[in-house]
């Protein structure tokens, strides 16, 4: 199956994906060589403003009416291959990823770390990195990509004052993202190895697999170690144990890593698992919804327990990403239009939490729910915007929660039937309950002790700045989905119709069967 490719001389008149990926590259390398914290804020403002309206301008030129790759850029190296592209699977991600590294900034700048220029520099640098990383349609400049995220983050951990327990989150850190990365890159040259003939040569390239992936070998243990090496990235339950310790020990890295990065195993798995080895995926199906449904539970449940606000959002993210996984191995259009919108919310929802407890934090120096209190007044900004954003990841109608909520609910019950829906609803609940508790025993129960703060009028703007973006986008594109609908619906289509069991069911063509023919050139 060979998938249609319009290249970026077609539709602009510069390489938009390449610009998009060094402009943080370039301010990176001027922030670090930069003496004066005025110039670090200018070029860092300027280069995250230029992304942001480069990804609009990017949503704008993407033709909603064509599936497949869209401003493609392909060239070879001394046998290095560097290929990028955009479709309707990975089109979202990008202008959340320029959306949320502006904003992060504008955190920094409210805070005591506004001058710090190596704090910054890891900021741009992950920016960078992750650009790269979802537009990548080669699968090992996909892994080099992934290698690279550590750096940035290993940075920015050193630079919040190091003590024995952040020494203690590097090597855990290093421990998961090491195996992640092992797993991955075996399944990987097991893609390529495994197509190696007298009429394949060795090829890294994502879409060369992907129309030669019906004479892959090895398809099972190929699906484990994507699956595994992606579910340590998302993080799925049991792979989970990286990610409260990061979040409860480190601020900015956590808000790096928990906003975007963690989206990044999501994106993998719809980009190299489902295309590539879709048979196999619909095999395991049954086990992995398994693991999702504890996710769900098992999240919800340990949040509960949680008194440091971050292990709670931690948790959180555990019991939402059993619900986008869900959505997934639904295996039809619904869910996966869902997973991708939802996706989109939890990762602004997830910002937008996370930068309203780190503010309170900064100026009230804890994170402990239980000294905290009566906020509302003295806070009110964000409290709403904690409040608004938690709504948004419980299916609030009005938020572009509610619209990706029940396309993944859809897709599941097209899927499941009822019973397992309402399984996954009541997850769902208690995930509505935590948040809920937390906010009300934040901003609204009485005060057990005097909380001493300290604000200026600067610090006052900037969080309205970030509350107002980060409603804005929440509840406008809930008012009227479609245009994110329209971006990825024929990509989704075109995926879905690959999956060989799910397909043939209705009555279409299935591309990956194993039907002995005497063509050997036949198209798989």
């Amino acid at each position: 199956m060979i998938t249609p490719t319009t290249f970026w001389q077609e539709s602009v008149g510069f390489p938009l994906l390449t610009t998009m990926a060094f402009t943080p590259l370039i301010a990176m390398v001027a922030v670090l060589y930069s003496h004066s914290p005025a110039m670090t804020k200018r070029v860092s403002y300027a280069a995250t403003s230029l992304n942001t309206l480069l990804s609009l301008y990017l949503l704008i030129k993407f033709d909603v009416d064509k599936a497949g790759l869209q401003f493609a850029e392909q060239f070879s190296f001394l046998g290095l291959s560097y290929s990028v592209g955009i479709d309707g699977l990975n089109i979202l991600f990008i202008p959340l990823i320029a959306c949320a590294t502006l904003l992060v900034l504008i955190y920094i700048s409210a805070t005591q770390t506004s001058g710090n220029s190596r704090l910054i520099a890891g900021v741009l640098g992950y920016e960078a990195i992750l650009m790269a990383a979802f537009c990548a349609m080669n699968v090992l400049q996909f892994w080099f990509l992934t290698v690279a995220e550590l750096l940035p983050l290993i940075l920015m951990a050193k630079q919040s004052e190091l003590d024995q327990k952040k020494r203690h989150l590097v090597v855990r850190l290093l421990q998961f993202f090491g195996a992640s990365l092992f797993m991955t890159l075996c399944g990987f040259l097991l893609l390529a190895f495994g197509l190696i003939d007298s009429e394949h040569p060795l090829t890294f390239d994502f879409m060369t697999l992907k129309s030669n992936n019906a004479y892959l070998h090895d398809e099972t243990l190929i699906f484990i170690l994507l699956f595994y090496g992606f579910a340590i990235r998302m993080p799925l339950f049991p792979f989970h144990g990286w990610l409260p310790l990061l979040v409860e020990q480190g601020k900015l890295t956590s808000m790096t890593v928990f906003i975007i990065g963690l989206k990044l195993g999501v994106y993998a798995m719809i980009r190299f698992i489902f295309p590539l080895v879709p048979g196999i995926a619909e095999q395991w199906a049954n086990y992995v919804l398994i693991l999702c449904l504890i996710s769900i539970f098992y999240g919800a449940l340990l949040a509960f327990m949680q008194n440091n606000i971050y292990r709670l959002l931690a948790f959180a993210t555990i019991s939402h990403t059993g619900m986008l996984v869900f959505g997934l191995f639904s295996f039809n259009e619904h869910g996966l239009e869902g997973t991708l919108l939802l996706s989109l919310v939890y990762g602004l929802a997830s910002l937008g939490m996370l930068l309203s407890i780190s503010l309170i934090n900064e100026q009230t120096r804890t994170v402990m729910i239980p000294r905290l209190g009566d906020l509302f007044d003295s806070h009110t900004t964000l409290a709403l915007l904690f409040m608004i954003t938690a709504l948004s990841t419980m299916i609030m109608p009005g938020s572009l929660g509610f619209d990706a909520g029940h396309l993944l609910l859809e897709g599941v019950i097209e899927e499941h039937e009822w019973g397992v829906s309402i399984t996954i609803l009541t997850g769902h609940v208690l995930a509505a309950g935590f948040l809920l508790w937390a906010f009300q025993r934040m901003f609204l129960a009485s005060s057990k002790r005097h909380i001493h703060y300290s604000r200026n009028d600067q610090t006052i703007n900037q969080e309205r700045i970030i509350a107002l973006i980060i409603c804005s986008l929440l509840i406008g594109t809930g008012l009227n989905s479609m245009p994110l609908l329209n971006l990825i619906e024929k990509d989704v289509a075109e995926l879905v119709r690959q999956y060989p069991v799910h397909s043939s069911q209705d009555g279409a063509e299935t591309p990956n069967d194993n039907v002995e023919t005497d063509d050997k050139d036949a198209a798989p």
